[in-house]
């Protein structure tokens, strides 16, 4: 019974860190969308100040997108196929 009640606290502990990621990726990826659409929603419009804040942004949303699928699998377990 302990190991269940590990494995529960885990696996809600994975679930949890899955919702902050998706949520920090949402606001990532928001924030991408408006400086984008600053610019008419073509990224090579943007002066370079702007372009490089727009890399570092998609670079931590990538990032992020790797975290997500980690934590996916730690919940979905070695049965999952991608």
């Amino acid at each position: 019974m302990m190991a269940d009640d590990t494995k529960t606290r885990e696996q809600l502990r994975d679930v949890q860190e899955y919702r902050k990621l998706v949520l920090l990726y949402e606001a990532l990826d928001a924030e991408i969308d408006k400086l984008i659409m600053t610019y008419g929603g073509h990224s090579e419009d943007m002066p370079e100040a702007d372009f490089e804040r727009y890399r570092i942004l998609a670079r931590q949303r990538d990032e992020l997108q790797n975290d997500i699928r980690a934590t996916e699998h730690r919940l979905l377990g070695d049965n999952s196929t991608d």
